[in-house]
């Protein structure tokens, strides 16, 4: 399927590795030229040189913390015009509620809530005067269904997912089209993490944890980056355009809802 974006021009947020990786490769194979961050430079160069070597596209790197004002202004300066938005975070540590205080909730919410919205407030404008724009904001499985070890992350995107429920109905009419991925479980160094808390927590090998996961989940696997990357690079096509505000989960059927 031609996904009708090529040659458009896409940020793409922690993009250097994981689901952000496959975003970018996505879009990339796509003819989507990009723009991609995240923290190391390292691993940002070696994966745009991939991406490069492979589809072809321009590729523009900003190695920088996206959630600081600092790493964001940079971020926003070389960016320039963008017509795709992929916002990304790394989620917050797991815990128990009664580990948290303040600045911890704090530290989620410029995250995983107030991060994607300064973005989206940043580059709607320029989308809404070129009559065409895409948003992706990836998000979690913990927004329809939480999970008691990730308090932080329930309660913060949670508030994302609100204030993108009001603002994609008052974008959509200028063509600009904001929807939210939900990840469940995937083959990520954040998969991994949380395989390594369980396991040292339960006094179990790493190995035992994520098998133990998997049963939970209906497909019996974790997902991937290109699947998951697949169906990012659908949101931001052409074809997308009557899917306003929703919020899709790609987790192998794990979130046991009916709706």
């Amino acid at each position: 399927m031609d996904l009708g974006i090529s040659g458009k021009r896409a940020l793409v947020c922690a993009s250097s590795k994981g689901l952000g990786r496959g975003c970018a490769e996505a879009l990339a194979a796509a003819g989507v030229n990009l723009v991609m961050n995240a923290r190391g430079a390292e691993a940002l160069e070696a994966t745009a040189e991939e991406v490069r070597a492979a589809y072809g596209v321009e590729v523009t790197t900003i190695a920088a913390d996206i959630v600081s004002e600092e790493g964001r202004a940079k971020v926003l300066e070389a960016a320039g015009e963008i017509d795709i938005l992929v916002t990304n975070a790394g989620g917050p540590p797991p815990g128990l509620w009664s580990d948290w205080g303040r600045e911890d909730f704090i530290k989620a919410l410029d995250a995983n809530m107030l991060t994607p919205i300064a973005l989206m407030t940043a580059l709607m404008p320029g989308m809404i005067d070129r009559g065409w724009g895409r948003v992706v904001n990836i998000t979690s499985q913990s927004v329809k269904a939480p999970i008691p070890a990730l308090g932080l992350s329930n309660a913060a995107r949670t508030g994302l997912t609100g204030y993108v429920a009001g603002t994609a109905r008052q974008v959509a009419e200028h063509g600009v089209i904001v929807n939210n991925l939900l990840p469940g479980i995937h083959a990520t160094d954040r998969a991994d993490q949380l395989d390594g808390g369980v396991s040292k927590a339960q006094g179990i090998s790493v190995e035992q944890a994520r098998k133990n996961r998997q049963a939970t989940i209906p497909a019996r696997r974790y997902g991937t980056r290109q699947e998951f990357g697949a169906t990012c690079a659908f949101l931001c096509s052409e074809h997308s355009g009557f899917i306003v505000g929703q919020n899709i989960l790609i987790d192998g059927g794990g979130t046991n809802a009916t709706i």
